[in-house]
Order: C-alpha cells, then sequence, then structure tokens
C-alpha cells in the first residue's frame, strides 16, 4: 500500500516536470508572437544639424592691471566687483623711496646746471684774455706762443662747457625718469568695467624687477560675454561666422542660452594626437546671470531645415531578422551618401533605400520616390515590448 502510493506520487511529479520543461521550450504566450520591432513615422518637420563641444565662459575684453614699479601697497581703493572709471585710482604703493629719489635727482640737475653756469664764465674768461692778446700781438708786445696758450684755453673752455651741457641733460632724464616712476606708485584703471579679482592686499610689497605683478583683473563689460571652445577637425569645416549656437550652464539646467559664432581662429591645437581649433562664441548677458569661468556645454547649429521628410535615426540602424545573404543582396544596391529604412506593409517588411539629408540629434531628413508623409517604419523594439517578447518560463496555473 505505502509503496504503491510512492510510486504514484513519484510518477506525478516527474509528468509535471516534464510538462513544465516542454512548455518552457517551445509554450509560449500569446504576447511573445508579436514582430521584434516597433514602429515609428515619417514626418514632416524641420530638423537641424548641430557640433556639439564645451568651452569657458570670459569677458570680450578683460585687462590685467600689473605694477611698473616694485614697493609696498599702502592703499587700496577697488575690491571684488567694484565698478571702476577709466583713470580711476585703484591703488597707490608707498612713494616715500620714490620721492627721496625724485628730491635727489633734482639736487644732482641743480648741481649740473651750477656747474654748466660755471663753465659758460670759464668761457667768456678765456675768450677775453684770447682777444686781448691779439690785440697786444698786433702792437708785436706778446709773443705768438703766448697767443697759442690763450687759443687752446679758449678751446678748452668751450669744450668743458659742452660738457657740462651734457651733463646737465643726463641730469634731466634721471629726474624725469624718477617723476615717472613716482607716478607709477598711483595705479589707475585702464578702462571702465568691474573688477573680477584682486591679487594683493594692503602691506603686500610687489616685486615689478623680473615680471610686471598683476594687481586687479578688469573685464570691461560684463553684460557681453564670449566662449572659448575647441571644435575637433573632423567638424571644423562645417563651421562658419554667424552661426546660431545654443548652450547650457551648470547653474542653470533648466535654461537654455543663445549666441553666435564669431570668429574660428586658425591656431591648431594638438592634444594627444587630435588637432582642435579655437572657436569664439558672443553672448548677450544682459541679466548678468552668466559669470565668468562658467563651463558651457555647446551645440552650434551648422545646418537647418524645413518642412522636410524625417525619420528617427533608430530607423536607419535597423536590420530585421533576415538571411544574411538577402541582407547583403540589398545593401550592395545602396548608394553613396544613401541610407535603408523598412516601412511596414501589413504585416511584412518592405527596404527602401534614400537619399540621406541633414543629420539631427534624434532625426535624420530623408528622401526618395514615393516616400510619403506618416508611412510607417521599423525601428527596433522599445525595451518593454522586447522585453515582452522573450517572457518565458513555468507556470503553475
Amino acid at each position: 500500500m505505502t509503496v504503491g502510493r510512492s510510486f504514484w506520487i513519484t510518477a506525478a511529479a516527474v509528468a509535471l516536470l516534464l510538462a513544465g520543461g516542454i512548455w518552457f521550450f517551445t509554450g509560449k504566450d500569446q504576447k511573445d508572437t508579436g514582430p521584434a520591432y516597433s514602429p515609428g513615422k515619417v514626418l514632416r518637420g524641420d530638423i537641424a544639424s548641430s557640433v556639439s563641444a564645451t568651452g569657458t565662459l570670459s569677458p570680450v575684453i578683460t585687462v590685467q592691471v600689473g605694477s611698473q614699479v616694485s614697493g609696498t601697497i599702502q592703499h587700496l581703493y577697488a575690491d571684488f566687483n567694484s565698478q571702476v572709471k577709466k583713470g580711476e585710482l585703484i591703488a597707490q604703493i608707498d612713494p616715500a623711496l620714490f620721492q627721496a629719489r625724485l628730491a635727489e635727482a633734482q639736487a644732482n640737475l641743480t648741481s649740473a646746471e651750477a656747474a654748466r653756469d660755471k663753465a659758460w664764465v670759464g668761457v667768456l674768461d678765456a675768450r677775453r684774455q684770447l682777444e686781448r692778446l691779439q690785440e697786444l700781438q698786433k702792437k708785436s708786445l706778446v709773443s705768438e706762443s703766448d697767443v697759442d696758450v690763450a687759443r687752446f684755453a679758449y678751446d678748452t673752455a668751450v669744450v668743458e662747457h659742452k660738457v657740462r651741457n651734457a651733463t646737465v641733460a643726463q641730469a634731466k632724464a634721471a629726474r624725469d625718469r624718477e617723476k615717472v616712476n613716482l607716478a607709477y606708485t598711483f595705479i589707475f584703471a585702464p578702462i571702465d568695467g568691474v573688477v573680477i579679482s584682486r591679487n594683493v592686499d594692503v602691506g603686500q610689497t610687489v616685486a615689478a624687477s623680473l615680471q610686471a605683478p598683476t594687481l586687479f583683473t578688469i573685464a570691461q563689460d560684463l553684460t557681453r560675454m564670449q566662449i572659448e571652445t575647441e571644435v575637433d577637425e573632423a567638424f571644423i569645416g562645417s563651421i562658419a561666422e554667424q552661426q546660431p549656437v545654443h548652450f547650457t550652464v551648470f547653474a542653470y539646467p533648466n535654461r537654455k542660452f543663445s549666441g553666435l559664432v564669431a570668429q574660428v581662429r586658425l591656431d591648431p591645437k594638438v592634444e594627444a594626437g587630435v588637432v582642435k581649433y579655437n572657436c569664439i562664441i558672443y553672448v548677450d548677458n544682459k541679466d548678468l546671470a552668466l559669470k565668468p569661468g562658467m563651463t558651457a556645454t555647446v551645440s552650434i547649429e551648422v545646418g537647418h531645415r524645413e518642412k522636410v521628410l524625417k525619420v528617427p535615426n533608430t530607423a536607419l540602424r535597423f536590420v530585421p531578422d533576415w538571411p544574411d545573404q538577402e541582407l547583403k543582396t540589398i545593401r550592395n544596391k545602396i548608394k553613396r551618401n544613401e541610407g535603408l529604412i523598412w516601412l511596414i506593409q501589413g504585416e511584412t517588411l518592405q527596404p527602401l533605400p534614400v537619399t540621406l539629408g541633414i543629420i539631427g540629434e534624434k532625426e535624420t531628413e530623408i528622401a526618395a520616390e514615393g516616400l510619403e508623409e506618416n508611412m510607417l517604419v521599423a525601428i527596433p523594439p522599445k525595451r518593454g515590448d522586447e522585453e515582452q517578447t522573450r517572457r518565458f518560463g513555468l507556470r503553475l496555473f
């Protein structure tokens, strides 16, 4: 009795497993019989092609204000974000040393002028002596040698006066140089603008002997900004001045800004074997939302067409589950600058070569004989549909 019951339990379990295995390998849900693609449409509308890049925002005109003399910062009259006018005093270096040097140079000039005047008196005296001896020589009262000695003294006095004149000129130049150095202790704003960087503090010593230190960085006008972006050489041929640009920044992820390509610079930059060119994009910043140094994700519109036929980009990448040889024969008929889409006609797919136009971010312009708006095309199945067609397994109920 017990043996018989065990036999029937074992037989029932084996039969159940067998049925489950058969269903696992051969049985499918009614939903599993659907097509291995999703329907898309041929639409008519506008399409734009763009080149993407990243860049950095900066003012159009930026001036670094430095110091041409060394010394200690005595006063600062501007700070970060200060609005300044051209010619406005923004900093001062301690002038005491330069004032002393100027006083010394002025004293040297006065001394040189006195020496020059003294030399001129010597010239006048030597001339009188020469003229007197020449008169006496006419009366045969002095010898020829006495006259020669007087003439030599006169010539020497004239040369000495010229030397003193040169010394005065040198002293004047030294005095003027010290005046200029004293004036350089006053730092003025070279343009109207806003201070975006201050690199010194009161009491700090700046050394201008080797390189002029930067005290301030002034942006002329923050309402007009520019983006410096680098474009790969593969795409630079399609970039031109005045092309529209759209970009975003991390500070305003839901806002799209616009600008225009202002310049494509000819200086190439090579990084890791890749050649890139610097493109300058002018941006309107009237609301001052954009700030220097922000990173911009740029999209440069290099082509635009209106009211054209277009399909999703995925339609051009779709490949049906057909024999390889048949697919190869179809591909061999495709010409250069053509693509292949698959029209949905009832339960079947019909290949159609199409001429490609502008390729956008999600859609591509196409043209072909007989192609019409709202035609259905095959695209790869959506994720949910794909999971549905692959669903299988053991169900007990």
